[in-house]
C-alpha cells in the first residue's frame, strides 16, 4: 500500500542575517531528502509549503532544527494521495510574507499568540473585533463564523484597510487569523505599532485549528484554500472539491465548473468576461501544453491538474 504524500506547511519569524548564504545548502537538504516545493528566506524568517515522504519531510526539520535559530521553527501537516508539488525551489526574498510597510518586524514586536483550544472562547467574546487577514478569493470560501473579511486582494492592502476602518481608542481587543499563522503574526506586529493595545493571532493558523479541534466544536465554515494543487482542504484535512482556474488563479466549485464560463485552464465564471487578451491567449497555450503532456502520459511540471485528470480518465 503506498503511503500518503505528507504536506508541511512551515515559518519562523528569525533573524537570519546569512540568509543569502543559506539558500543552496537549504535547496541542497531539500533535494537530498526528495522535497518538493517552495521555500522563501529572508532576514526576517522562513516561509513556505513543502511536500515529501514522511523520512523526507522528518530529515529535512531535522536539518533546519539543526540551526539553533530554527529549533523550534513552527510547522503544520496535512496528508495527500499524489505529489502536490512538481519543483523544488528555494527563493530570496525582502519579506516571507509581503505587508510592504518598512518597520514591521515580527522578531522585535509581536501579539498575543493563543492556541487552537482557546480560540473559540477569545471568538466568542463580543468585545473582541475578528479580522481575517486573507485575501478575498481564501475568504469566499471559508472563514471563522463572525469575522470581518477586509476584501483585499494582497496582503499589501491590509495597512491601508485598518487605517481606513478601525481605531485603536475605539477597538481595544483585536483577533486575526490566516492560513498557518504567518500573515496573521506580521499582522499583529503591524497593529501594535498603530496603537493598538490588545492584539491576539491564532498560532499555528487555520490549519492547526482544524487539526487540533474536533469538528463537532468548531467555529470554522466552509473550506480552507491551501497553495498547492489540493487547492482546498476540509475540516478533517482532507482534499476539498474545488479547483483553481489557471487564468486567474481564482478557486472554482463544483457548480462553477458547471458553468458554460468554464474552460478548463482557460477561464471560468469569474474571469471569463475580464480576461485580456494576452492572459486568455497565455491560458490557451498552457493547456495545450498539459493537454499534449497528458497524452503523453506525462505530468506537466507547472499547472498541471491531476484532480481534472483523474476526472477525465
Amino acid at each position: 500500500m503506498t503511503q500518503p504524500i505528507v504536506v508541511a506547511a512551515l515559518y519562523k519569524f528569525v533573524t537570519l542575517e546569512d540568509y543569502v548564504n543559506l539558500r543552496e545548502p537549504l535547496l541542497q537538504a531539500m533535494v537530498d531528502n526528495g522535497i518538493k516545493g517552495t521555500l522563501l528566506i529572508a532576514e526576517e524568517g522562513i516561509n513556505g509549503t513543502v511536500s515529501g515522504s514522511r523520512e523526507g519531510i522528518d530529515g529535512l526539520l531535522a536539518w533546519l532544527r539543526n540551526d539553533p535559530r530554527m529549533v523550534d521553527i513552527d510547522h503544520k501537516e496535512s496528508y495527500c494521495d499524489e505529489q502536490p508539488f512538481y519543483r523544488t525551489k528555494v527563493k530570496l526574498k525582502k519579506e516571507i510574507v509581503t505587508l510592504g510597510v518598512e518597520g514591521v518586524d515580527p522578531n522585535k514586536k509581536v501579539g498575543t499568540y493563543v492556541e487552537p483550544k482557546d480560540w473559540n472562547a477569545l471568538i466568542s467574546d463580543p468585545e473582541v473585533l475578528l479580522i481575517d487577514t486573507r485575501n478575498d478569493y481564501e475568504v469566499s470560501i471559508g472563514t471563522f463564523e463572525g469575522a470581518i473579511d477586509p476584501k483585499t486582494t494582497s496582503f499589501r492592502e491590509f495597512p491601508d484597510y485598518i487605517k481606513e476602518h478601525f481605531d485603536p481608542a475605539v477597538h481595544k481587543k483585536v483577533a486575526m487569523f490566516c492560513t498557518g499563522g504567518i500573515r496573521c503574526e506580521k499582522a499583529s506586529s503591524y497593529m501594535l505599532g498603530e496603537g493598538f493595545e490588545e492584539v491576539y493571532h491564532l498560532k499555528g493558523g487555520i490549519l492547526k485549528y482544524l487539526e487540533e479541534v474536533p469538528q463537532e466544536e468548531t467555529k470554522w465554515q466552509g473550506d480552507c484554500f491551501v497553495f498547492d494543487n489540493r487547492v482546498t482542504v476540509r475540516h478533517d484535512l482532507s482534499e476539498g472539491d474545488y479547483d483553481q482556474c489557471h487564468a486567474c488563479r481564482t478557486p472554482v466549485s463544483v457548480e462553477d465548473r458547471a458553468s458554460e464560463h468554464y474552460v478548463a485552464g482557460i477561464s471560468c465564471p469569474h474571469c471569463w468576461n475580464s480576461l485580456s487578451e494576452k492572459t486568455r491567449r497565455s491560458a490557451i497555450d498552457r493547456q495545450k501544453q498539459i493537454e499534449l503532456a497528458k497524452a503523453r502520459n506525462m505530468p506537466h511540471p507547472i499547472g498541471y491538474n491531476y484532480k481534472q485528470a483523474s476526472t477525465e480518465a
